[in-house]
């Protein structure tokens, strides 16, 4: 039982006692390691339904005695972040919903879930609009894909100051617009480029209308990537021509297109950015996660069983709270066989958007290092 609880429930609460109870609160209560979560309202019963894989994925509140308020204390370790929602059961109907005490949201493309920041959580600063950096510029372009026969639309980041005159790196995104409008990309791109923490590079944000198919180790991405977006790309702007200026990132489905490109183009790419990768593969037995899964199954097998180098350097994360950490954790050792410099990171954060925004700083700045000196213009 927490502090906040126990001095609610000794005073014998009506509802007006409730209701200055919540207005004095911030929603979830944090106290250290532990955090309350309140809901108001009528209902049979009411559940937490967390994003923390290898917990149970239900917990039960309790209801506050001569009231219609609810209570469900958890543990959660420091710094932690967890998305979750509340189910609200009345006459046998489940009902999530987002919680209505929390103010804090995070978006992803099928919808928004409540956020939980654990005690000592922050969202860091660089993800946050700086009014003295000067913001990149985004253009469209569309390029015609025989491998696809059709036109394929990319987003592409320009650095502010850009110029002709001078070559860039380039950072070839997997699901582009998700990562600028869920993790803030081009926030995060415009701060550490003000900052010197990264060079002025240009983003290719691309996007797929099959993205399980396109992503699943599909050959064909790979050509379209390797064989007609970079050579489209290095046209059309000036990109430094070597493989430690190029870098392809993505995460989920987005890491396994990456990784799978880079594996057939080796020679191309000398930098990764892996998050939450969906490395799965299987030991014994078939796969388990779904036929989406068994082109990435038969390909991770396959390079379990001759591993190569395929980058000079591969940043790699995941949340320690989402079912993939097993896979992550795996694939660790295998690239570091290879002879490739790896780093990789671990966050108590689950599979979402904002567990990736928080460590762009982290693996675009090693990927990529910005210039530690002063600058003159």
């Amino acid at each position: 039982m927490t502090l906040a609880i126990q001095q609610l429930l000794d005073s014998n609460p009506d509802p007006a006692a409730l209701d200055a109870f919540l207005a004095e609160r911030e929603v979830p209560i944090v106290e250290g390691a532990s955090v309350t979560f309140l809901y108001r309202g009528r209902a049979d019963a009411v559940d937490l339904r967390h994003f923390i894989y290898g917990l149970p994925s239900s917990q039960p509140f309790t209801r506050i005695p001569g009231t219609d308020g609810w209570y469900c204390i958890q543990n959660l370790p420091e710094a932690s972040r967890v998305e979750y929602k509340i189910d609200v059961i009345t006459g046998g109907d489940h009902h999530w919903i987002r919680d209505p005490l929390n103010p804090h949201l995070a978006y992803d493309p099928f919808g928004a879930n409540s956020v939980c920041h654990g005690h000592g959580y922050e969202r860091p600063e660089w993800t946050q609009p700086d009014p003295e950096a000067r913001a990149g510029e985004m253009r469209e372009i569309r390029i015609l894909s025989a491998i696809y026969q059709r036109r394929r639309h990319v987003q592409v980041y320009l650095p502010a100051r850009f110029r002709t005159s001078r070559r860039y790196p380039l950072l070839i995104v997997h699901d582009g617009p998700d990562f600028l409008r869920f993790a803030g990309l081009q926030t995060v791109l415009d701060n550490l480029i003000h900052r010197l923490e990264i060079p002025p590079m240009i983003v290719a944000l691309t996007r797929s209308r099959d993205r399980l198919k396109e992503y699943g180790a599909d050959p064909d991405h790979g050509r379209f990537i390797a064989e007609e977006l970079l050579p489209f790309l290095e046209k059309r702007f000036p990109l430094v021509r070597e493989p430690a200026s190029r870098c392809l990132m993505g995460a989920s489905f987005g890491a396994v297109a990456s990784f799978t490109v880079a594996l057939h183009y080796p020679e191309l790419f000398g930098r990764l950015l892996l998050q939450s990768g969906s490395f799965a593969f299987t030991d014994i037995g078939a796969n388990q996660r779904g036929p989406a899964f068994d082109p990435v199954v038969e390909m991770v097998n396959g390079y379990r069983n001759q591993p190569i180098p395929v980058a000079e350097k591969v940043f790699l994360s995941c949340g320690v709270y989402e079912s993939l950490i097993y896979e992550n954790r795996s694939f660790l050792p295998l690239l570091q066989t290879t002879g490739m410099e790896v780093r990789y990171v671990e966050a108590r954060d689950g599979h979402n958007w904002e567990n990736w925004r928080d460590r762009l700083r982290e693996g675009l700045s090693w990927l990529f290092p910005g210039p530690l000196w002063m600058v003159y213009e």
